[in-house]
């Protein structure tokens, strides 16, 4: 089954988009939209490295993805605001990254493919790492539900009521680094953050709870994911920003569906 490129590609794009919806869910409370695009972008110089000394490019993106987000953890709370320590660590891997890459020949192309993703270039390898990554990200979900929930809504009640935030902050921090590895080849460096925001944001007005939320928020992503890659068969368009499309007219409908119940059905204020 996954010797055709076709299978592969949307197994990939599916995985991806199941691990990146409910952190996604996250990323909105939380409103960490730019921490996610620092690790994106910090995963640049982890892809740089892995092409100039020849090894795994996802474990390079994982290694300096993790290492962003155990700096930012660390971080946080201290004399630099946190929206400043991650521009700067951010744009300086990307910085860094560009310039170890133009000391390489012949790797410029495959860089862009990096950029943009290349979706359809995901080999049997690629796809176990994506499931195996998607997983992680699940079983790490299920775990610590409960407290990072209470963390997103209340650190002090969760500290209060005996969690750690900062540990619960980390546990986070490293799954959205395991999604940003992995979604590099699908989407790309540029793009990943997309497949954090867009479905969950689509799913605010569908989903009652928090649970809910994160339910449809997978699968308006994977519906991302599925439509998008064949827009871009029949279109010949890029895939990785086809499936964003995707997902941005989504979370229009959404928006426009949500607005249209606000208008007829408006909640009545008690004074």
């Amino acid at each position: 089954m996954l010797d055709d490129f076709m299978v592969r590609a949307t197994l990939a794009g599916v995985g991806v988009s199941l691990a990146a919806a409910p952190l996604g869910c996250f990323v909105v409370w939380r409103r960490m939209a730019y921490f996610g695009e620092a690790t994106a972008h910090a995963a640049l110089l982890g892809i740089s490295l892995s092409l100039m000394f020849e090894f795994s490019v996802f474990a390079g993106a994982l290694f300096v993805s993790v290492i962003m987000a155990t700096a930012v953890t660390i971080g946080q709370g201290r004399s630099l605001f946190l929206d400043t320590l991650l521009g700067v660590a951010g744009h300086s891997c990307m910085a860094l990254g560009l310039i170890i890459v133009s000391f390489i020949s012949g790797v410029r192309i495959e860089l862009m493919a990096y950029l943009i993703g290349d979706i359809l270039a995901v080999s049997k390898t690629d796809v176990l790492l994506i499931w195996f990554g998607l997983g992680l990200v699940l079983l790490l979900l299920i775990w610590r539900w409960s407290a990072l929930l209470l963390c997103t809504l209340n650190e002090d009640l969760a500290a209060a009521s005996g969690l750690y935030p900062k540990r619960e902050n980390f546990v986070l921090t490293i799954a959205l680094a395991v999604v940003v590895a992995v979604g590099i080849k699908v989407v790309g460096v540029l793009l990943i953050i997309s497949l954090l925001i867009i479905p969950a944001a689509s799913s605010r007005s569908l989903g009652s709870t928090p649970e809910k939320m994160a339910i449809f928020a997978s699968l308006i992503g994977a519906l991302s994911a599925i439509l998008g890659f064949n827009a871009s068969y029949v279109f010949d368009t890029p895939t990785g920003p086809s499936i964003v499309c995707v997902a941005s007219l989504i979370f229009l409908f959404t928006l426009t569906f949500s607005l249209l119940k606000e208008h007829f059905h408006p909640r009545i204020k008690i004074k």
